[in-house]
């Protein structure tokens, strides 16, 4: 293992000046160390995004990199092929290894992208290494030669790194404002008021709360494909205009696919109702702050075409909004401002059911999209 500060100060002795990405817990040392530094880290929505921040920021003559999970990989292909690999922009990307050696001892949105990532990359003649857990100084040093040499000569080199290749550093909790709602609390609200609607939940800790609370066929636990809980209820709702339709979200999840907003909003299914429960923080990931305090969510929603808007930070507030959209065509948006979750996390879905036990189950709930009903409007 080599330390978070060694890690960031190797990069920074060659000339590496910014970074990006979207968190992953296996550097969570390396993005609360920068972080201290304004402009020297860029929290990006998504990993495309982050690999587009660091191509700019080559292209103006700096030297930049990204740090992502491998789940998001996909997320970066488009830029990566039809961008930096076009225009042979160099600049350097860290992919953690999720997943790998033993799918057996990670989470089950793993497992596919934990065997791929290097097939990925093979495929892409693209040049990595692996920086692995038993690694020292030296060897990372040498990674970092070998990828700058790749950058010398107009490529774009990644180093997968391996589960406790970098140390963390110890940073403080999330500040938890007075006026910030437990979660929990909240989901215990909304689950009681869904009655029988359809219940997506996002994926990390939202989905964990939902089932340790309420666990019931008609929710759909979304683990691993952040930032589609929401296009996932938009095809639930227009496949069953019948039912109510409760997307349970985050915010850096909304953040990372904003755009769907758009669709919804286009679309505008009567039958859905979007909750984000915004904390501020990437939590599961280890507590990184997400954008979303800059950003007036519901009113992205309303500009977008969705019904109504609203932002509770009282239970009677979220109480009121969740009544009234569940009676009133939508779709609605309701954002509560909750705080950092605290205490030992209830356990993931899947440690009782499997996803393809979860999937026909949510199905069967769901019913025969085919009898539906037309939607009001």
């Amino acid at each position: 293992m080599i330390s978070a500060e060694l890690f960031c100060d190797e990069l920074e002795q060659r000339g590496f000046n910014i970074a990006s990405g979207v968190p992953c817990s296996f550097f969570g040392g390396p993005i609360a160390l920068l972080s201290r530094m304004p402009g020297r880290y860029i929290p990006a929505a998504n990993e495309g995004g982050a690999l587009a921040v660091a191509a700019g920021a080559a292209l103006a003559g700096g030297r930049a990199y990204v740090m992502l999970q491998n789940s998001g990989l996909g997320n970066l292909i488009n830029p990566l092929t039809s961008l930096v690999m076009t225009y042979r922009i160099p600049l350097l990307s860290f992919v953690s290894l999720r997943g790998w050696p033993d799918p057996a001892n990670d989470e089950p949105q793993h497992v596919i992208m934990g065997s791929t990532t290097q097939p990925y990359l093979q495929l892409l003649d693209l040049p990595h290494r692996i920086l692995r857990a038993e690694d020292g100084p030296q060897d990372f040093r040498t990674i970092l030669d070998f990828a700058l040499e790749a950058m010398a000569a107009g490529d774009a080199p990644f180093v997968l790194v391996e589960k406790g290749a970098v140390g963390k550093v110890a940073s403080p909790s999330p500040h938890a404002e007075n006026n910030r709602l437990d979660s929990a609390e909240v989901v215990r609200v909304i689950s009681k008021l869904a009655g029988s609607a359809l219940i997506i939940a996002t994926t990390g800790y939202t989905g964990r709360e939902l089932f340790s609370i309420e666990d019931r066929p008609d929710n759909f636990y979304m683990q691993g494909s952040m930032g589609h809980a929401c296009s996932i209820g938009l095809g639930t709702a227009l496949a069953r205009p019948d039912r109510n339709v409760v997307v349970l979200d985050g915010d850096g999840a909304v953040l990372m696919h904003m755009g769907a907003l758009s669709t919804i909003g286009s679309q505008r299914p009567a039958n859905l109702v979007h909750i984000v429960l915004d904390n501020g923080i990437h939590e599961s990931t280890g507590g990184q702050p997400t954008t979303s305090a800059t950003t007036r969510l519901e009113e992205v929603a309303t500009a977008s075409g969705y019904r109504s808007g609203r932002h509770c930070r009282t239970l009677t507030e979220v109480h009121d909004a969740i009544a009234t959209a569940l009676t009133s065509p939508g779709p609605h948006m309701c954002v509560i401002s909750t705080r950092p979750r605290s205490g030992p996390m209830p356990p993931r879905a899947t440690s009782a059911h499997p996803p393809e036990s979860m999937r026909a189950r949510f199905t069967a709930a769901a019913g025969d999209g085919q009898t539906a009903a037309p939607q009001p409007e």
